[in-house]
């Protein structure tokens, strides 16, 4: 995670961001492929943690950072913008980056879309996609009718105040792992269930995010997986079919049909972990990109 020099967002003027007082990403150690797994908005490693354990148990190495502002409180989180939230992340690459021959950078719902800012931004870096549930916009069946008008809305006093509620399923659909969720969630534990309600003004920073990078997705050549659950609460598929006709590389998209919107936790998360795993396999059969300069490095070692 980046520390508390992050830059502030370029797009509002405002105090710099703060970071929660711990530290709550994941890192596993593996072998020379690695996955950086990103969370959502308002969300935690937490999300990831069941498929990176997965995913490190396969024998690779898994890092699932804390963006900048989240784990603490709504503050925490507004006083930073997705400039600061793609700077954790370009970070954290950064770092696995050098400790591995071949990367690939996940997330799960905005998670995912910061993901193929990344892409975008160190295409030399990042060998494979695998999306989570990717969310450009909020269309799922639980969203309110009127929740297009927020846009419209968001400059105005009301809209600047609104906060939007997670309210039933929560992402899920096994009524166990849901209970948990809504328990972590009453405890008022941000670490772990993340916020209960995602401001107007964060949400603003989400649209800038997809802006940016629905413009540069066709410059995004890589291999992707793309999971998505047909029943997706919060994401409808129309998401899928756009980021399918964007990206410009191969895209295998899968289509799960009996989970909700937090596919990384949720009933059918098996498959999630398998098609992420063959995903990591073609490359390694394939070369992927090693990159020689690694290899040299690794060998004087």
């Amino acid at each position: 995670m980046i520390s508390g020099n992050a830059r502030p967002s370029r797009e509002e003027d405002g105090p710099a961001p703060r970071v929660a007082a711990a530290d709550h990403g994941i890192r596993l150690a593996g072998g020379r492929t690695g996955f950086l797994l990103l969370h959502g908005l308002g969300g935690t490693p937490v999300e990831l943690k069941l498929i990176a354990r997965a995913l490190n148990a396969a024998g690779h190495t898994v890092h699932c950072p804390q963006l900048v502002g989240h784990c603490g409180s709504e503050g925490d989180l507004l006083a930073t913008g997705w400039r600061d939230w793609a700077q954790s992340a370009l970070g954290a690459l950064a770092r696995l980056h050098a400790e591995c021959d071949r990367v690939i950078v996940g997330g799960l719902s905005m998670g995912a879309v910061l993901a193929i800012h990344v892409a975008a931004e160190r295409p030399a870096q990042v060998d494979g996609l695998a999306l989570y549930a990717p969310t450009l916009r909020y269309d799922g069946w639980s969203i309110p009718r009127y929740a297009f008008l927020l846009k419209w809305l968001i400059n105005t006093p009301l809209g600047r105040r609104y906060r939007f509620p997670e309210r039933e399923p929560y992402g899920i659909k096994h009524r166990r792992t849901r209970q948990t969720i809504m328990e972590a969630m009453a405890s008022g534990d941000t670490a772990m269930a993340g916020l209960e309600g995602t401001p107007a003004r964060a949400l603003q920073q989400l649209w800038r995010l997809v802006a940016v990078t629905r413009a540069r997705m066709p410059a995004v050549t890589c291999p992707a997986l793309l999971v998505h659950a047909r029943e997706d609460d919060i994401a409808g598929l129309s998401n899928v079919f756009e980021i399918q006709h964007r990206l410009g590389g191969l895209v295998d998209a899968v289509i799960l049909d009996d989970c909700y919107h937090l596919v990384t936790i949720d009933q059918q998360r098996g498959i999630v972990v398998d098609r992420t795993l063959a995903l990591a396999n073609r490359l390694a059969t394939a070369g992927g990109r090693t990159r020689p300069g690694r290899a040299r490095v690794a060998a004087a070692q």
